[in-house]
C-alpha cells in the first residue's frame, strides 16, 4: 500500500482532473508557456486541508498567505510561477519561498494559463463577449457628494482626450485649488455584472487569431478578431469594456491624432489577454483590445491608422476568474470528486487516513481577494 504521505490530496486530485477536462493542456502554447500540475503537495492526513480551491491570476506571497490562512488544497493560478527550470530552491526567491510554504502546508498549484486563453468559451471568448455587448441598464452616474463645484465662467477649454484646464492663480474668478492624489486599484473581485451587459449580443463573426488543428475542439486558438456586421462607434464600445470589466476608475486608449473618439468608428476588433503585441504582428483590424501593448507596438499602431484600448496586463484577465471560471469549475469539481470518492473505495485498498477525507463531501471553489495586478491608477481630485 502507497503511503498517504507520498500522495496528492485526494480532493486534489480531483481539481486537476476537473482543469484538465475543461481546459486541456494540449491547447496551451508549450513554445514558451508552462501549464499544468507545478506544485504537487505531499498529502498530510493529519493536518488535512479543506476540500477548497483558490482562483488567483498571480501567485503573491499575499495570495500564498491568504490560501494559508483559508486552509486551502490547491491553488489554480492562471499565470505559471514556474516559467523556466529551477537549479534550486532557495527562501532567499520570493517566489520559491512561496512555492516551499505552500508545499509545507500541503497546498498544491495547478496554472492553465494559454489554454484558458485558446479554449473555446475561455478567456478569448470572453473578451470578445464583452466588446459585442450591449448595456443593459443605464450609465452609472458618479456621486456628486464630495465632487468639486463647476465653474462655467472661469473654465478653459480642454485639449482632446486630456480632462480641462484647472484654474490658476491668475484666474480672477476662481481661488487656487489643492490636487489630492488617490491610488485607485481595480477591485479584485471585479467581474461581469449579468444585469449590466447583455454579453455578446450585437451581431458579429469571430475567428481565432491563430488558430489551433485540434478536432476535439473546433474553433481553439490564440486571440479572437471580432468583425460586426454593422460599424460600432468607439465609445459604445469604450462603455461595454468599463461595464464588462467592473467600472473600473480607468483604463488607456490610444487613438490617431487628429482625430476624436465621437467621431471614429469600429468595424473590427482584434483581442488578446495579457499582452498581445506579438499575435497583433500585422492584424488588420480597426481596434486592437487587450492587456497591455508597449510604447512603441502603440504607436505604430495609431501610426497605421488603429485605435487601442489597454486594461493593463492582469485586468484583461481577473474578471474571468469570478464571472466564469469559478461557477464553471465549482460544478466540474463536484462531479470529479464524487466520481473519485467512488472509485477510491470501491477499490477497498486505502488507509483509514484516506478514507476519512473521501468521506467529506464539501467542495468549495473561491476568487482571490488579494490578488490585483500591480499597477494602480492616480486619481487626482481637487479639494474645495
Amino acid at each position: 500500500m502507497t503511503s498517504s504521505r507520498t500522495s496528492t490530496a485526494p480532493f486534489s486530485r480531483a481539481v486537476v482532473n476537473a482543469m484538465r477536462k475543461l481546459y486541456p493542456e494540449a491547447l496551451a502554447d508549450s513554445s514558451w508557456d508552462n501549464t499544468g500540475l507545478l506544485l504537487e503537495a505531499p498529502f498530510d492526513p493529519i493536518r488535512r486541508q479543506m476540500n477548497s480551491v483558490l482562483l488567483t491570476v498571480d501567485l503573491t506571497k499575499a495570495v500564498v498567505d491568504e490560501a494559508i490562512e483559508r486552509n486551502d488544497s490547491i491553488v489554480v493560478a492562471y499565470h505559471p510561477i514556474i516559467f523556466k527550470g529551477l537549479k534550486s530552491l532557495t527562501l532567499a526567491n520570493s517566489q520559491q519561498q512561496s512555492l516551499l510554504r505552500l508545499a509545507g502546508e500541503g497546498i498544491s498549484v495547478y496554472s492553465p494559463h494559454t489554454a484558458i486563453d485558446a479554449a473555446p468559451g475561455g478567456l478569448g471568448d470572453w473578451l470578445a463577449d464583452i466588446i459585442t455587448g450591449t448595456p443593459a441598464t443605464a450609465p452609472r452616474q458618479e456621486s456628486s457628494e464630495g465632487s468639486t463645484p463647476s465653474h462655467s465662467s472661469a473654465s478653459k477649454p480642454s485639449t482632446p482626450g486630456f480632462p480641462p484646464s484647472q484654474p490658476s492663480e491668475d484666474d480672477p474668478f476662481v481661488e487656487p485649488q489643492q490636487p489630492i492624489y488617490l491610488l485607485q486599484h481595480h477591485p479584485s473581485q471585479a467581474g461581469l455584472q449579468d444585469a449590466d451587459l447583455k454579453l455578446a449580443s450585437t451581431a458579429h463573426t469571430r475567428t481565432p487569431i491563430r488558430s489551433l488543428d485540434l478536432p476535439s475542439h473546433p474553433n481553439a486558438g490564440m486571440g479572437r478578431i471580432v468583425r460586426f456586421e454593422m460599424p460600432q462607434p468607439l465609445s459604445s464600445l469604450i462603455e461595454r469594456v468599463g461595464r464588462g470589466l467592473g467600472n473600473p476608475k480607468g483604463f488607456p486608449i490610444a487613438i490617431p491624432q487628429g482625430t476624436q473618439i465621437a467621431d471614429l468608428s469600429i468595424s473590427s476588433v482584434g483581442i488578446c489577454a495579457g499582452s498581445g503585441g506579438s499575435l497583433f504582428a500585422g492584424l488588420d483590424v480597426d481596434l486592437l483590445f487587450t492587456g497591455e501593448l508597449s510604447h512603441h507596438e502603440a504607436l505604430a499602431a495609431i501610426e497605421k491608422g488603429q485605435c487601442v484600448i489597454t486594461l493593463f496586463h492582469s485586468n484583461s484577465e481577473r474578471g474571468f476568474l469570478h464571472s466564469v471560471l469559478r461557477q464553471q469549475l465549482l460544478e466540474a469539481v463536484k462531479e470529479e470528486w464524487e466520481a473519485l470518492r467512488k472509485q477510491e473505495k470501491a477499490r477497498q485498498v486505502v488507509g483509514e487516513e484516506v478514507l476519512e477525507a473521501l468521506e467529506d463531501e464539501y467542495v468549495g471553489v473561491e476568487v482571490s481577494e488579494r490578488d490585483r495586478d500591480p499597477y494602480g491608477i492616480v486619481v487626482s481630485k481637487f479639494a474645495e
